[in-house]
């Protein structure tokens, strides 16, 4: 793991303006250092000879306010310089995976990183970084100090002090995997409890609550509950987390051990040949005072490396999910999207990277402007791959998609994003208002819009009936709705972007799936109007969807099946 990682330099301004102003800084730190070493050796020798020294005892009073100033804003810089680093990242990880495929994003291990990883970059930027650039100024600065005054002093200095690097280096090759061990445990910690947490209303429902609670043991054998396997990757985090602060601890007191005896080896000598004349007082006192501070900031870094690794984890891993390509890079000189496209799969396959069998092979599908189609087949048939590659989260791994006769590729893959209106199965809402998870659909939309979308949804009198209409909160992922009511909510944000974006094309996964009759049939009258004038393709199981289709496409074993289509 290295000190500073290039690519935190290469790719975040914060950091790059924070080194700058941690050298300036550490820089004035070490020359006020040298001089306030100096003053004090002069100040007791010329008392002990009865010199006057009342000027150089208030210039060093004056050296030690300015370097607990200078030490202060430093610091304050620093954790500004902390908090926008970590702005940066986040804002550049949630740009990244929003390009990505959703379909391959652990949503647990994402936020933990997003989150918990990210603000132990603090430790790093704000404290291990200027204590990294004191360890190379002050050393060095101190050596050729003593040098000048002592040449043997320097030459004890010069031989013991390599040893305080060569054994961080030795303990940090030896933290290194079990820091990252440490991380991995703990975002699969996360991951394990968000998927718990989302899946309690479910496990009420079917009474399997206690199940998961680890209480029932009349279980098929190999049966392992939810809980107790967060309860084995807890003690798992727990014993990486122990086995890391025991190497940290350890290295600490073998960092103290080596600095304490390297300072007593120079006090040895030199009051050795103070106390036979050899050497005069201020020089003495000059080395005693500077060989504690040549050794303070090695020592400091060792303490703030451990205390940092976990941040530097973290920021590995960001790296990571950020060099990998997006599925759909926007292409050099795009094609503007036309008003409303004629789309044609041409052989178009799609095999995913963590499978080893083609969800989509060898598909030929027109899609005509103002037409609806209706994709049908078995669960894993590859009908919502169709609508994966339409919305660009992932790219054909053979064939072509096009658009008026235009490769997809060519297109910039946000405009084409910005004219689609999309109702999936299970719609993502927030804890936030009715009117603000419609308005997610055109964000600038006026309050009448988010109203006139929702009457055109037949979701207004619902929202109505709310607390607090279009302004109640409606929990996280909608939990004060029922699942008609928040696929009405959802449909209400597709006539929103229909509307201000002149959304050509209406994509629909499973719309109905687990809805009750009534909320069924209110969601296709809704899916209705969403359509006219529109190019549709609804995936369904639903046979009342038919009544809607201009075409039917029946799908098997990812092919579109002969004589299937009308």
């Amino acid at each position: 793991m290295k000190p500073l990682d290039p690519r935190l330099v290469r790719s975040t301004r914060a950091v790059r303006v924070h080194l700058v102003v941690t050298v300036a800084c550490g820089a004035g730190l070490t020359a006020l250092i040298l001089t306030q070493a100096w003053l004090v050796a002069r100040v007791v020798a010329g008392a002990t000879a009865g010199e006057a020294v009342g000027a150089a005892i208030g210039a060093v009073a004056l050296i030690a306010l300015a370097r607990t100033a200078l030490a202060y804003g430093a610091e304050t810089a620093a954790l500004r310089s902390a908090a926008a680093v970590k702005s940066d990242l986040r804002r550049r990880l949630v740009r990244h995976v929003a390009a990505s495929d959703p379909t391959g994003t652990d949503a647990g291990e994402l936020v933990t990183l997003a989150t918990r990883g990210l603000d132990a970059l603090d430790d790093y930027v704000a404290r291990y970084l200027p204590q990294l650039v004191l360890a190379a100024l002050v050393p060095v600065a101190a050596l050729v100090v003593v040098a000048r005054a002592d040449w043997i002093s320097a030459a004890v200095i010069a031989v013991t002090l390599p040893l305080i690097p060569l054994f961080m280096a030795l303990v940090g090759w030896h933290t290194q995997a079990r820091t990252r061990r440490q991380w991995r445990l703990l975002e699969r910690l996360g991951g394990h409890f968000l998927d718990v947490v989302e899946g309690l209303p479910t496990l009420a429902i079917f009474r399997r609550a206690k199940a998961q609670g680890g209480r029932q043991t009349a279980e098929p054998a190999g049966w392992v509950s939810t809980a107790e396997l967060i309860r084995r990757v807890t003690d798992e985090h727990r014993a990486a987390t122990m086995a890391t602060l025991r190497v940290a601890f350890l290295s600490a007191f073998v960092l103290e051990l080596l600095a304490t005896l390297a300072v007593a080896l120079v006090a040895v000598e030199v009051g050795l040949r103070l106390l036979y004349g050899q050497l005069d007082l201020e020089t003495a006192l000059l080395v005693l005072i500077l060989a504690p501070e040549a050794y303070l900031p090695l020592r400091e870094v060792g303490a703030r490396f451990h205390a940092s690794m976990e941040g530097v984890a973290a920021a590995e891993q960001v790296f990571a999910r950020l060099e990998r390509p997006t599925r759909a890079p926007a292409p050099s000189h795009p094609v503007p999207v036309p008003a409303s496209p004629s789309i044609r799969f041409d052989r178009v396959a799609l095999t995913y990277p963590d499978r080893s069998g083609p969800a989509l092979s060898g598909v030929d599908l027109a899609l005509r402007p103002g037409a609806t189609t209706v994709v049908t087949g078995r669960s894993g048939a590859g009908k919502s791959s169709l609508l994966t590659l339409l919305l660009r989260f992932a790219e054909p791994t053979a064939g072509r998609i096009l658009v008026d006769g235009v490769d997809l590729r060519e297109l910039d893959p946000d405009d084409w994003r910005r004219r689609i209106a999309w109702l999936p199965q299970r719609p993502a809402l927030f804890d936030t208002s009715v009117a603000d998870n419609i308005r997610l659909g055109a964000p600038d939309a006026s309050d009448a819009a988010v109203e006139r979308a929702a009457r055109l949804a037949g979701a207004h009198e619902m929202i109505m009936a709310l607390p607090d209409g279009y302004a109640t909160r409606l929990g996280e992922r909608g939990g004060r709705l029922s699942a008609g009511q928040r696929q009405r909510v959802a449909l209400a944000r597709a006539f929103l972007r229909q509307e201000h974006e002149d959304a050509p094309l209406v994509l629909l996964d499973e719309p109905t799936a687990h809805l009750d009759p009534e909320h069924a049939a209110a969601v296709r009258a809704g899916v209705a109007r969403l359509l006219r004038g529109r190019t549709g393709v609804i995936v369904a199981h639903d046979a009342g969807w038919t009544e809607l289709a201009d075409e039917t496409v029946h799908l098997e074993a990812g092919r579109v099946a002969e004589g299937a289509s009308r």
